[in-house]
């Protein structure tokens, strides 16, 4: 006996949901004499009648009833695995977000160590959004960074640890020195680019180290970031101490010690239906991960903020 094909279930599913093959036959775009052919060799291959055809409708017969539900489940199994392949043939999309801090940077070089994984990298306004496109399975995963309470709906690995430099004013006595402890950054006010409830890093900064906050209304990107720090004479803000930075007149950078605060960079994914290429992307991270020593943490010499370190190890 041969194997019951696709569209010999695919006809009989039809005529069991329509009760009549006219219109399961306008359903499927076929006609209705070719219907009727399909389910008969499907009869003929199991040995068994699943319809009774009446003159008024189309009944199921006991066999046909069994076999309603398992048929179903075999469609939707072959239109998962058509989604599957067209998914794999698609460029992946990546979403990121944190652009004050240039996610890109990360993301350009794990995909370097990857050069057949074919991704498109996409600009996202959140986490939240990204949170969204996931869900709705228009984004393969997203990158950037990974905040406690986000959906449950996602999962996450942290991939990159990056370490942050203090930007001050260039006339404060602060900055006559060649390193600062994230502790002395306590008399001055950490500038903000918006709510602290979207910087949970910069807010946890602060909070750890008593440095007091200085919020700002919207992020309108680093430059308005860094004008704000030249005009408050005891501002200071934290950035990524890889940033390719031009370090505008009357500020300075200056990195941070005793601990070394780090930034945790996450590829999140949706946690119940991930994305064919989520195991190829996770490579990549960790691969370039390894050879850049990313992960590198020693908490007697780095902060991170205590989810983030709950997350590493």
């Amino acid at each position: 006996m041969d194997d019951p094909d696709l569209r010999q279930l695919r006809a009989f599913v039809a005529v069991a949901e329509q009760r009549h093959f006219g219109r399961a036959a306008e359903q499927l775009a076929i006609t209705q004499q070719a219907a009727s052919k399909r389910i008969a060799a499907l009869e003929r291959e199991l040995g068994v009648q699943l319809l009774d055809r009446g003159p008024a409708a189309v009944q199921l017969t006991d066999t046909g009833r069994r076999l309603l539900d398992p048929a179903r489940a075999a469609l939707a199994a072959g239109q998962a695995a058509l989604a599957a392949v067209r998914q794999r043939a698609a460029p992946a999309r990546l979403d990121v977000w944190g652009h004050l801090f240039e996610p890109l940077r990360t993301v350009r070089d794990a995909l370097a160590a990857a050069p057949g994984l074919t991704v498109e990298v996409g600009p996202a306004r959140d986490l939240d959004a990204v949170a969204a496109a996931l869900v709705r399975g228009e984004s393969a995963a997203g990158f950037g960074r990974h905040q406690p309470g986000a959906g449950g709906e996602l999962a996450h690995r942290l991939v990159r640890l990056e370490p942050v430099d203090a930007v001050l004013p260039a006339d404060h006595p602060l900055a006559r020195a060649d390193r600062l402890r994230p502790a002395d950054l306590a008399a001055l006010r950490l500038v903000l680019p918006a709510d602290p409830a979207r910087l949970d890093f910069l807010a946890r900064f602060g909070a750890h180290f008593g440095v007091p906050l200085l919020p700002g209304e919207a992020n309108l990107g680093l430059a308005h970031l860094l004008d704000r720090v030249r005009a408050v004479p005891d501002g200071c803000t934290l950035l990524p101490a890889e940033l390719p930075l031009a370090v505008p007149p009357g500020l300075t950078v200056r990195p941070l010690v005793d601990p070394v605060p780090l930034y945790a960079w996450s590829l999140v994914w949706h946690r119940e239906r991930p994305h064919p290429a989520v195991p190829a992307l996770l490579r990549a991270f960790a691969e370039r991960g390894r050879e850049r020593r990313w992960l590198e943490y020693r908490p007697d010499r780095d902060w991170l903020p205590g989810a983030d370190a709950r997350d590493l190890a």
